[in-house]
């Protein structure tokens, strides 16, 4: 698999960095992962081309993981003149927030033909799913969002990824994780604690019981980007691409 991270930020910009949006492929299967608010800007910026996009996963329904989606689907269907099929999917709750969100900033688009099959699904916890040829399995985690947000553990190829979603510390980030290849975990914070979100000193005491052989940390506060050099974990960058 290779993973690019092509928004690796907050809701805030912090340190300058995109929205969370991150490009999963292997062999020539191609998914996003969430597409924050700043992603059309951060494709662009990399060089992808969202026409080669099967599908987009979405691991919970706040602006800077979904918010880019409106104008993704709409340059699909006037710019980039898309062709092929797409399919979104996401937590219960999904559908209504999208369609909503598209209507608020681009109204009567949900309404315009579009020239392409077009579907949307909402996928049930601990369950696998097929997702444009991998295999993605939701687990619930715990931050508010209006719906239940997901952790996804993502399988193809006899490798497994694995991405948090935004949440505070949750038991079933252990088996959502376990023994990844890759496991992409938010670490908001350095040690303060706060609800809905995870700090790098919890996650670190929970490394070795959930075994995945390389750990990034992302969504990172300006206040963890400020010490870097104190979490001895690697961490994700705009651009980052990592092959595993």
């Amino acid at each position: 698999m290779k993973l690019t991270f092509l928004g690796s930020g907050d809701a805030f910009g912090s340190g300058g960095r995109f929205n969370t949006c991150f490009l999963l492929e292997s062999g020539a299967k191609r998914i996003l992962i969430d597409c924050g608010a700043s992603s059309m800007i951060a494709i662009r910026k990399f060089g992808v081309d969202p026409a080669t996009i099967d599908a987009v996963l979405v691991t919970h329904l706040h602006g800077d993981h979904f918010g880019g989606l409106p104008f993704f689907l709409l340059d699909a269907q006037l710019i980039t003149r898309r062709a092929r099929p797409l399919k979104l999917f996401g937590p219960p709750g999904f559908e209504k927030r999208l369609l909503a969100a598209c209507e608020n900033f681009f109204p009567g688009s949900t309404q315009a033909k579009r020239p392409y099959e077009f579907s949307i699904a909402e996928l049930s916890p601990e369950t696998p799913h097929d997702v444009a040829g991998f295999t993605a399995t939701p687990f619930e985690v715990v931050h508010w969002s209006g719906g239940p947000p997901y952790a996804y553990r993502i399988e193809a190829d006899g490798k497994t990824f694995c991405y948090s979603g935004d949440t505070e510390w949750v038991d079933t980030l252990v088996p959502a994780a376990k023994n990844a290849d890759l496991f992409v975990c938010e670490a908001y914070f350095f040690d303060k604690k706060v609800k809905y979100h995870l700090d790098w000193r919890t996650l670190e005491a929970r490394l070795v019981e959930i075994g995945a052989k390389r750990t990034i940390l992302t969504h990172m506060s300006a206040e963890l980007l400020a010490r870097l050099g104190e979490t001895a974990c690697e961490t994700a960058d705009d651009g980052k691409v990592v092959e595993f």
